[in-house]
C-alpha cells in the first residue's frame, strides 16, 4: 500500500472542479431567463445554431455553409441555413438551398424544409 502525496490529492481534485464547471456551463441560458416555473431551460444561441447545423447535416446529408437567420418562437427556435446542394465550376454557378429548420427549446430538431433554391452568384431582386 502506498501513501498518497499532497500533490496526488490536488491532482484528484482538479477533475472534479473541471467537471463542475462543465456542468454549470451546460445549464447556462442565453441571459433571457424570463421563464415561469415548470418551463424548460433553453440553450444558449451559439449552441442552438451548432445543433441546428449538425442535425441538418446528419439527417439530410448536406453540408451547411452558413446561417441566414434565426428566431426564437413559443415552440423553440426557427433557423434558416444555407447549404450547397449541387457544386459546380465556377463556384458562382453552384446550386444553393435555403433550409428552414425548427428546434425545440432544448435544441432538438423537430423538422426541416427547403424554402428555396438558387445559384450562388445570384442575388434577390
Amino acid at each position: 500500500m502506498t501513501a498518497k502525496s499532497e500533490s496526488d490529492d490536488k491532482a484528484d481534485a482538479k477533475p472534479d472542479t473541471k467537471a463542475k464547471a462543465e456542468t454549470d456551463a451546460e445549464t447556462e441560458t442565453d441571459g433571457n431567463d424570463d421563464r415561469k416555473d415548470g418551463e424548460s431551460v433553453t440553450i444558449p444561441v451559439p449552441r442552438m445554431l451548432r445543433a441546428a447545423r449538425d442535425q441538418l447535416a446528419e439527417l439530410a446529408g448536406l453540408r451547411p455553409e452558413g446561417v441566414s437567420g434565426f428566431e426564437r418562437t413559443p415552440e423553440g427556435w426557427t433557423v434558416e441555413i444555407e447549404v450547397e446542394e449541387i457544386p459546380r465550376v465556377p463556384e458562382t454557378m453552384s446550386v444553393m438551398g435555403l433550409y428552414v429548420v425548427t428546434l425545440d427549446p432544448e435544441g432538438n430538431l423537430t423538422g426541416y424544409r427547403r424554402a428555396r433554391r438558387y445559384e450562388r452568384g445570384r442575388t434577390d431582386s
